[in-house]
């Protein structure tokens, strides 16, 4: 390892700090992680944060994220990690959270002395100690005032690339400034997670990437740069705090003097700015123009790369961590897994082998019936309940168990679809659907996603995404330096395994459905609406 050349990345998820280092070959050879349960109990977190009484409010102590990385790059010393191998570094943070940085740390974070650990000399620099995070839901007054002041959901829509979102940066830094207004005041600059740890790196502020700052309801996702009104609407002299914005492949620096007089980095080892966790996975599943990305797990979640985004009230765009002039969709779906498990449990005793089997006999259709299954409200669309169509668009109690099962799984995939299409991805001749998650090892439920999307689809087994194309991204951002190359040239794709391509009537089938399937959705939404 000590002549081998590595990039490093960085991944302060909810639960976790992992590190990842790979060769020029792009191969993994060092990986560790720190419990922020486990390996650090003096904070009092469970799953990594604070619930506080009221249900809504959750929370982590920034200062439990800068121990985390005293801890994980000294046992990477103790293990003998060349440090001096690293010709670059990035890093990804769970999206969403927010670190505010009391008045004077700047000057703090430029003359860091080498003999102390981070949390020591960090320890007074927070004007905010416990950060929002993704999880908290506590500003939906905030995201009220913040639609109306642009002129609705939709209009912010169309400028931040989502409505408002009470776990969005903006909205939190709006309750900040309303039940904090001291701590406020004292602040001298907001970082999100992403460019908070890029910041302990290059020993100055760091500024915050598009990718991730296009989950923050305040930047204008085409001109990149913050939005007046949506800073107006959340708090005063906030774009001074923010900073800039740079694209998420920008070399921002090399590493403070901290580091390399600690833990031995070279003064060349490059710094490339940090993104959100959901961007870095994109990177690291290596998605190119078209793709789909699914991941069927307890959420069942989708990763679309869209060149001509229409932003819709449901789902978010994106600005593209790896192409800037492109963007990305995500779609979450609560109701994934669980679901699937429950149905299977209630019409096939419990056994995947009978619920694939029911699947591979049904006809591809149902013959019109169309189920809607949300056991919790459901974030796509906003519903809760369990509804059923007969092939006449008529409520129907209940169905026959070989009927629930096909009304499952093509419910779920069709609601992917409309969706999809509604943010303004087309499925192209070229799209590939690559599949991953516990439900990606089955064949028949992969062969209704095929159908419904018309598309091949592939399975991908690529563990710790985000913190992967983080690595990635440090080699490329580097790699821009001299040339401009695009992400796919440094990157051989990722190996794809084919499964199941969509059957030949299968368009026919599904164009007419999908139709049905949405004017159904409006019904069951407004029914949920009405509870």
């Amino acid at each position: 390892m000590a002549s081998a050349a590595h990039y490093l990345g960085f991944d302060f998820s909810t639960q976790q700090l992992k590190v990842i280092a790979v060769n020029e070959e792009f191969q993994v050879v060092y990986e560790d992680n720190v419990q922020f349960d486990k390996d650090l109990p003096e904070f009092g977190t469970q799953g990594g944060v604070h619930v506080h009484n009221d249900k809504l409010t959750v929370t982590s102590p920034v200062l439990m994220w800068v121990k985390a990385l005293d801890i994980i790059l000294d046992r990477m010393k103790s293990s003998g990690f060349d440090f001096s191998s690293i010709k670059a570094l990035s890093g990804t943070g769970q999206q969403h959270g927010s670190v505010y940085w009391k008045e004077g740390s700047r000057a703090v974070l430029n003359s860091l002395q080498p003999e102390f650990p981070l949390h020591t000399l960090l320890q007074s620099c927070f004007s905010v100690s416990d950060s929002p995070v993704w999880m908290d839901s506590s500003t939906t007054a905030e995201c009220q005032q913040l639609e109306e002041s642009v002129g609705g959901p939709q209009e912010l829509a169309n400028i931040t690339g989502s409505r408002a979102y009470e776990r969005f940066t903006g909205n939190q830094i709006s309750k900040i400034y309303k039940h904090k207004p001291e701590a406020y005041h004292q602040t001298e600059r907001i970082s999100l997670v992403s460019s908070f740890a890029a910041s302990l790196f290059i020993g100055d502020y760091a500024p915050i990437d598009y990718s991730d700052g296009s989950g923050m309801n305040l930047l204008d996702i085409r001109n990149k740069t913050w939005n007046e009104k949506c800073l107006e609407a959340c708090a005063p002299s906030l774009r001074e705090k923010l900073g800039p914005v740079v694209s998420s492949s920008t070399v921002l620096g090399t590493v403070s003097v901290y580091f390399i007089q600690r833990f031995g980095f070279s003064c060349d080892c490059s710094v490339v700015a940090f993104t959100g966790d959901n961007p870095a996975s994109l990177a690291g599943m290596r998605l190119e123009d078209g793709d789909i990305a699914v991941s069927l797990g307890t959420s069942d979640t989708l990763f679309l790369w869209i060149q001509e985004p229409t932003p819709a009230l449901e789902g978010h765009i994106f600005c593209n961590p790896v192409q800037s002039q492109d963007y990305m969709a995500l779609l979450c779906f609560k109701n994934g897994s669980l679901m699937r498990e429950k149905i299977r449990d209630e019409c096939s005793s419990g056994s995947w082998e009978k619920f694939s089997k029911v699947l591979s006999l049904t006809p591809p259709g149902n013959n019109g019936c169309l189920g809607f299954y949300f056991d919790v409200m459901e974030i796509t669309p906003h519903a809760v309940g369990v509804h059923r169509f007969n092939g006449e668009n008529q409520k129907v109690s209940e169905f026959p168990k070989d009927v629930e099962i096909r009304a499952l799984i093509e419910g779920q995939f069709m609601a992917k679809r409309i969706y999809a299409e509604r943010l303004g991805y087309k499925i192209m001749p070229q799209t590939r659907i690559l599949a991953t998650g516990g439900a990606s090892c089955n064949q028949e439920i992969l062969q209704v996603l095929s159908d419904i999307f018309n598309a091949p689809v592939h399975t991908i087994a690529i563990a710790n995404s985000a913190c992967l194309g983080c690595s990635y991204r440090a080699a490329h951002g580097l790699s821009l330096k001299s040339s401009p190359i695009s992400f796919a040239d440094v990157f051989k794709p990722v190996e794809l395994k084919l499964v199941v391509t969509p059957r030949p009537e299968a368009e026919k089938i599904y164009q007419p459905l999908l139709k049905r399937y949405a004017e159904c959705e409006s019904k069951v939404m407004e029914e949920s609406r009405n509870k």
